[in-house]
């Protein structure tokens, strides 16, 4: 049996016999050991010093921004609206909600500070989240819970669903609150919406994916639109947000609003009759302007097709840009109206001076012919606009020198941007004052030597509805316009409102007729060139009308490009959408009907054509 001292002696009961090292021998390890040691004090000081003297304000930096969090704080983009205050575009206050996994796992805890309720809590979290998301976004909870539980890199951030409106998700957060879960946030994500859809789309235009103008008003005004994005910053840990940590904050700077000259009623009621009218003509498309020559605003643009700018990633990008400015065509017989003002002002000829008109005319290498084959020899002046002859205007051309011709145009507004401040606008076709004899001519009538704008062709000939004075044509109520200047004479812009009216009387199917206004109108019809095979082929066809003739108030103007039902001329395509427009328009506005006796003029000295 052993005993308790038997350790300290050796068999039989002997006292085992201590080994002593040799002095030196043990003196030589603890002086190694010595050494090992005060070289790793000396390397831990060393890195003391450079952490805390040497480094500090990197290492300082490094932690800080491992607690900062920076969110970017959207501006809200400027609303847009018509003449009455109506909303034509807004931002609306949406956010993207996001999901922090780990947190939802953790109940926003250290996982190592968890408890066993926290554990059993934490792991029904996402089931629950996910229900109320069901709740209130729609869906199931299959579509939510792969994020509610992400792990690995990007857990922290989830996005769950975009564009939410913001009450929406207060409404979620207060449904997380009372259940106590945690894990959702939110970021400001506002989105544009266009109450009205397709109205005036081609004015308004729309954003693109990221926010930005991409056509239209929206493109063009996008720098002031806009506004300026603001940004926040504070320090955050795994808890969350530190309150009284360090935080930084740019308030956001919204966009500027602005007012249109729009009427939404109006534009409404020009969009459906210009649509009903290229469908059942089977036209390539249609546009239409209504505008208050008096101040050169414009009431309605309309065109057809067109696009939903709330769907703008859909359209068609062909209907999306407005063709009336950046879509220049052959005016056809309205260019009449132009050089037919321009010849009576310059004094060179009067309505009531008689025209001798052949059947057919040389000009250059072609002969040009009236469309009417049945014309008398002899018009009026005024017979010649009424009954659209282009030999009759040709003729009358020829009295005026090119460069004189020239600068009239000009001062009309053509061959030059309007500014009406919509993207792509075409300068249109003006030939050069040295213009052959050929290109007079094709100008005079409204032929191929000549394109213009819809906006362009409306405000030239809303300059002489207005007494001879030209405004320039604006979409943007508060914009500051140029100054007005005058074209014509107030006499001569009288006798062509008077000759305008001829015109009208003389339709015989009635087509610009308003019960109880007197109205002036003019048609155009001209050969539509294809590129594809540098040749002509089908037509653009198009009127005009002002209201009332007396002091006119609006001007009513629609082209429609090619088409193929319901004859082939501007006034039995044209004309009916010029009609039903020009009606809503005078109705609306309470324009006063015309009192006295309308007077009907002849058109032709030999009194056959009354």
């Amino acid at each position: 049996m052993s005993r308790p001292l038997d350790r300290f002696f050796g068999p039989g009961g002997k006292r085992r016999r201590r080994v002593r090292l040799p002095l030196a021998r043990s003196a030589g390890r603890v002086r190694g050991l010595l050494i090992v040691v005060a070289v790793v004090f000396s390397l831990a000081a060393g890195r003391a010093v450079q952490v805390q003297a040497i480094d500090a304000t990197n290492v300082a930096a490094e932690a800080a921004d491992q607690m900062t969090v920076s969110h970017v704080l959207p501006a809200f983009r400027g609303t847009i609206t018509d003449r009455n205050g109506d909303v034509l575009a807004q931002t609306q206050d949406t956010v993207k909600i996001i999901a922090d996994a780990k947190m939802i796992r953790t109940n926003g805890r250290g996982e190592a500070s968890m408890t066993a309720s926290d554990q059993v809590f934490a792991a029904e979290a996402p089931a629950k989240i996910a229900a109320i998301l069901v709740q209130y976004l729609g869906g199931v909870a299959e579509d939510y819970l792969p994020r509610l539980t992400a792990s690995g890199k990007g857990e922290s951030y989830q996005p769950i669903a975009q564009k939410v409106p913001a009450a929406t998700f207060r409404e979620i957060r207060s449904a997380m609150i009372a259940q106590k879960l945690v894990g959702l946030s939110s970021e400001s994500q506002p989105t544009r919406v266009y109450p009205n859809g397709s109205l005036a789309a081609n004015v308004i235009g729309a954003v693109n994916s990221s926010g930005a103008g991409a056509s239209g008003l929206e493109f063009a005004l996008n720098s002031s639109l806009a506004g300026i994005d603001g940004k926040e910053a504070y320090e955050t840990s795994p808890n969350g947000r530190i309150p009284l940590g360090d935080n930084a904050l740019v308030e956001p700077v919204d966009g500027t609003d602005y007012q249109l000259t729009l009427d939404s009623p109006l534009q409404w009621s020009a969009d459906q009759v210009l649509a009903d009218r290229v469908r059942k003509t089977n036209a390539d498309s249609g546009m239409l302007i209504v505008m208050n020559p008096k101040t050169g605003e414009v009431l309605a643009l309309s065109q057809y097709p067109t696009f939903d700018p709330n769907d703008a990633g859909k359209a068609d990008q062909k209907n999306v840009p407005s063709r009336a400015v950046t879509d220049p065509y052959t005016p056809g017989s309205v260019q009449k109206t132009l050089t037919l003002a321009a010849l009576i002002d310059m004094g060179l000829t009067k309505p009531t001076d008689v025209v001798k008109v052949p059947k057919r005319l040389k000009s250059g290498d072609q002969y040009i012919e009236d469309a009417e084959k049945n014309l008398p020899p002899h018009l009026y002046v005024r017979g010649v606009l009424a009954k659209s002859s282009n030999i009759g205007t040709i003729i009358l051309s020829r009295k005026a020198s090119k460069q004189a011709l020239h600068d009239y145009y000009v001062s009309f507004g053509l061959g030059q941007k309007t500014g009406i401040g919509l993207q792509g606008e075409s300068a249109g076709i003006l030939p050069a004052a040295n213009m052959p004899d050929y290109a007079r001519d094709g100008l005079a009538f409204g032929g191929s030597a000549v394109a213009v704008t819809l906006v362009q062709e409306a405000a030239a000939i809303a300059a002489i509805a207005n007494g001879g004075v030209y405004n320039k044509p604006r979409l943007i109520s508060s914009a500051t316009t140029a100054e007005p200047h005058r074209v014509v004479s107030a006499e001569t812009a009288t006798d062509m409102l008077s000759m305008m009216e001829t015109m009208a009387q003389q339709n015989t199917s009635h087509t610009f007729d308003v019960p109880g206004y007197r109205v002036g109108a003019k048609t155009g019809t001209s050969k539509k060139f294809d590129a594809s095979c540098n040749c002509f082929r089908g037509l653009v066809t198009s009127a005009v009308s002002v209201a009332p003739v007396e002091d006119p108030q609006v001007l009513v103007y629609a082209v429609l490009d090619n088409p193929k039902r319901d004859g082939a001329a501007g006034g039995s395509v044209a004309g009916p959408v010029v009609q039903d427009v020009m009606s809503v328009a005078l109705a609306r506005y309470g324009v006063p009907q015309s009192t006295g006796k309308v007077p009907r003029l002849p058109v032709s000295p030999d009194g056959k054509l009354k």
